[in-house]
């Protein structure tokens, strides 16, 4: 299998979970000005009603992502958006390669992306709790950093952001199942006292 079309593939599942539009936006931007060579069907990105269409949600989402609580009912109505569209990016990036490796590629990508889209819908919930707006202006400056540079790290290295979405899902995965353990413990009953 080609490291660098798995790179894409995970790659942009990954980005997309954080900010889908700005993922397609900067991908098709990259692809439109020759600046890389996306793999499959990922090329039809630089079409410009595409490029419109990422280009003006991005700019709705980059409002509604600095407004508390607004964020939080966005990133759970993007849940059945970007966990969906990072799983066609993926398969999409092995569109010349055989159905079985498109539907792996699809479903790995899924994951991927509702792994990313989990820890960043928990985050901004968890600083929707801070009265104060600076926290998720703060939050939402930095995904938006993570998704370009993340971008323009897999359009020059695509191997280096497959690494870096493998050991954020494995960060989630183990976040998980702390805050699991963290909150079945806090509802476990007490064991009883023995009487003497």
């Amino acid at each position: 299998m080609d490291l660098t079309t798995l790179g894409f593939a995970m790659g942009s599942a990954w980005l997309s979970g954080i900010n889908l539009y700005a993922t397609v936006l900067t991908l098709g931007l990259l692809e439109r000005f020759h600046l890389v060579r996306l793999p499959g069907d990922l090329a039809y990105l630089d079409h410009t009603w595409v490029l419109v269409l990422a280009g003006t949600l991005y700019a709705v989402e980059f409002v509604a992502d600095k407004i508390p609580a607004v964020d939080s009912v966005w990133d759970m109505v993007h849940t059945f958006i970007r966990v969906p569209a990072g799983a066609v990016l993926a398969a999409t990036a092995f569109a010349h390669f055989d159905p079985s490796v498109r539907l792996a590629a699809l479903l790995v990508g899924g994951g991927v992306a509702l792994s990313s889209h989990s820890a960043k819908a928990a985050t901004r919930l968890a600083a929707n709790t801070s009265p104060e707006p600076f926290s998720n202006i703060a939050l939402s400056l930095a995904e938006d950093a993570v998704t370009f540079g993340g971008a323009l790290l897999m359009a020059h290295n695509p191997v280096v952001i497959l690494v870096v979405a493998a050991v954020a899902v494995g960060l989630t995965a183990f976040m998980i199942r702390a805050m699991y353990r963290a909150v079945r413990k806090l509802f476990r009953p007490d064991a009883p006292s023995s009487s003497t």
